[in-house]
């Protein structure tokens, strides 16, 4: 063995003949700046070596490479540009094997689709996921893949953006080898496969791909039907279309259209979005220890209830389910039996697993006490703030010293729910989202005396879940639903003026919504709504404009999807159709407020609900109930389904500008002063000229 070269990122060796190319740049091997050039390096120099005969390369640490270097993400690139890598890669005039473990998503995995053979170790993870950045596999990605798989397959993966494991890679085409053992191990015993002829090595780039008009053609349609708003999966399909020609060609184009999706807005929110996911973590009690979980309880078998309680037991927790009686039980214990089994369904969970669960972790009692050993009880009752704060004086008797005792509490005052023990210190909000074993988003609210390690148990517990968590104050409704009971009312005020909720709920899928607003009512339960509106009808000023449609709806019984009936009609098997007793509803309540209807354009609906979001937004803000702009648009992102490629509320404002904004509402404010005020901090901004995301600094 003789070691020839060692460079930052890069380590190099020569072993019998084999060149060891490491990538070593933790903690996920980024191809970084540093990572290509050494990398272009250490493969010339093996290519002009004489006594090399075999070129090997794969990744120190726990992974192949990951991906891009995210801290190069928005800046200019710097030659060598992994294109130009890749391209010497393939090129090479000797044999040159990838060697994957761990994950070799992106940009990580065009190296490996530039080499002459790929071996992957059990477990390891590719992909092509560019689009959910806003760009597409921009280093080869769409001109190679399509060698290896065809263009159907190619389109699938790329346009999708999923993982793709070992095996599944195998099928398709995408790698030649699962092999066992350590990635140097596996690298030396490759190269002599080479050089026995055991393992077949070709230039991916020289194989022939068949035209495949009917899967360009229906991905193009898919898209246009189901991601007419999105930019980058189309060029991606542009750029796969271009595979069929010489390869220099097809990489030509697949660069211009990586370049176009570089200047897309898309791309900068979807970035801002990435982003987003991992700056919710920087909180004031990042430095406390956690407390240990190992046993949660969970108070209420009801839709949240057994949602969370489902979540826990996926995270391999012991889980303690109470209910009132017998029956709610059986309800709530099936309700986690049916959640686990379309877990099985999805491929999330196999049946014996599911079993397993049912049988040794999860118990099910009417008795309190029994979580007296719980490391964390979750409670999931009623939104009553009397019922909660009565179960907490309860639990306080009940739990163990230093457990910690959370509400999931909506909207309620966690403060006065923590005053009800004698214990406030270990009392948090921990607000899970419905289907809460599917939704990621928890808010972690954070009560006037919640302790530091409480708080980084909350997301200790968030990250044991999958799940993002956002630190929120105490208000009502936190972060999330203090925003949305604001701007909810702006479509109310418009469906009361003259637009319809067929209307509106188009207007905003088309902003890329996934459902509008009162489809979102429907699905949540008309009820809910209706039981905060008339807990908040003592508080109501009198001068506030208020609109009892959504009222009358209810009091018909009609509480949309769990019903039958709401804003929509959801026939048995049926697609859901317009309630028509909704439009008598609404002629009536305008008739009796004197309101002659008028007509309004799609835009400004979008406007007047994107502006009535982002006002509350910034008065979120300037109260301290969320710490920067990026926790308010990671709530959004994760948790209101705001469209991904907008990067969230604030982010969005910043492409409009908080002139345009103030702008904005006070013409609005015209016709309607009470509701339409601009928030001072966004006065200022204007004023300043600064932008949302110089707060997310630091």
């Amino acid at each position: 063995m003789m070691n020839i070269r060692s460079a930052p990122a890069v380590r190099y060796e020569m072993v019998d003949g084999t060149a060891l190319i490491a990538i070593d740049n933790p903690p996920v091997n980024a191809s970084s700046h540093d990572v290509r050039t050494a990398l272009l390096e250490a493969v010339r120099q093996a290519e002009a070596d004489e006594a090399v005969d075999a070129i090997a390369i794969f990744g120190a640490g726990r992974t192949f490479i990951a991906g891009a270097d995210i801290r190069e993400f928005g800046k200019p690139p710097k030659d060598p540009i992994l294109p130009d890598v890749n391209n010497a890669i393939e090129a090479c005039a000797k044999p040159v094997i990838a060697i994957l473990h761990g994950t070799a998503l992106g940009g990580g995995f065009e190296v490996a689709l530039a080499a002459h053979a790929r071996i992957a170790l059990p477990g390891t993870q590719v992909g092509l996921p560019e689009v959910t950045l806003g760009v597409l596999p921009g280093a080869g990605g769409t001109q190679r893949a399509p060698r290896l798989i065809g263009i159907a397959k190619a389109l699938e993966i790329i346009t999708e953006g999923r993982r793709i494991g070992a095996e599944e890679a195998l099928e398709m085409g995408l790698i030649d080898r699962i092999a066992e053992g350590e990635p140097r191990d596996v690298a030396l015993e490759m190269a002599e496969e080479v050089r026995q002829g055991n393992l077949g090595t070709r230039r991916t780039g020289e194989l022939q791909v068949s035209p495949d008009d009917a899967a360009i053609a229906d991905v193009s349609e898919r898209l246009k039907a189901k991601q007419a708003h999105l930019f980058s999966p189309h060029k991606a399909v542009e750029a796969v279309a271009g595979c069929t020609g010489p390869l220099a060609e097809g990489l030509a184009q697949e660069r211009a259209l990586f370049r176009q999706c570089i200047e897309s807005p898309q791309r900068a929110g979807l970035i801002h979005a990435f982003f987003a996911e991992r700056a919710v973590a920087k909180i004031p009690e990042a430095g406390a220890t956690p407390r240990p979980v190992a046993g949660a309880g969970v108070i209420g078998g009801g839709t949240m209830g057994s949602g969370i309680a489902t979540a826990m037991l996926l995270a391999g927790l012991n889980v303690t389910l109470v209910e009132r009686d017998e029956e709610a039980l059986a309800r709530g214990r099936a309700s986690v039996e049916g959640n686990l089994a379309q877990a099985v369904k999805r491929g999330k969970l196999d049946e014996a697993k599911r079993a397993a669960i049912l049988a040794e972790r999860l118990k099910a009692t009417t008795d309190l006490g029994a979580l007296a050993e719980a490391d964390l009880i979750v409670e999931a009752v009623f939104e009553d703030l009397e019922v909660k704060t009565e179960l907490f004086a309860r639990l306080d008797a009940i739990a163990r010293e230093g457990a910690v005792l959370a509400t999931n509490t909506s909207y309620l005052d966690v403060d006065r729910i923590a005053a009800a023990t004698s214990r406030p210190q270990d009392v948090v909000g921990l607000h899970f989202f419905s289907p809460a074993h599917v939704m990621k988003l928890i808010e972690v609210v954070v009560g006037d005396k919640t302790a530091a390690e409480v708080v980084a148990t909350g997301f200790a517990l968030a990250k044991r879940l999958r799940k993002i968590a956002v630190r929120a104050g105490v208000c009502d409704g936190f972060i999330g639903n203090r925003i949305l009971a604001h701007y909810r009312k702006s479509v109310d005020y418009l469906m009361m003026d003259g637009a319809t909720p067929q209307q509106i709920d188009p207007a905003l899928t088309g902003f890329g919504f996934a459902m509008g607003p009162f489809a979102v009512s429907d699905l949540a339960g008309l009820d809910i709504g209706w039981a905060t509106r008339k807990r908040h009808a003592a508080m109501r000023p009198a001068e506030e404009r208020y609109i009892p449609i959504a009222d009358r709806i209810c009091e018909e019984g009609w509480f949309g999807r769990k019903t039958g009936k709401g804003f929509y009609v959801y026939p048995q098997g049926g697609k859901p159709e317009p309630n028509p007793e909704v439009a008598r509803i609404i002629d009536e309540e305008r008739a009796k407020a004197g309101i002659l209807p008028r007509n309004f354009e799609d835009d400004e609906i979008v406007d007047r609900y994107m502006t009535a979001m982002i006002a509350e937004a910034a008065r979120v803000l300037e109260d301290g109930i969320a710490q920067r702009p990026i926790d308010i648009d990671a709530v959004f992102l994760f948790g209101y389904g705001f469209p991904r490629f907008r990067g969230g509320p604030l982010h969005y404002a910043d492409t409009l500008g908080a002139k345009e904004l103030v702008a904005r509402i006070e013409r609005y404010a015209e016709e309607d002063a009470h509701y339409w005020q601009v928030p001072p901090l966004l006065a200022r901004m204007a004023r300043e000229g600064t932008r949302f995301a110089d707060m997310n600094e630091g």
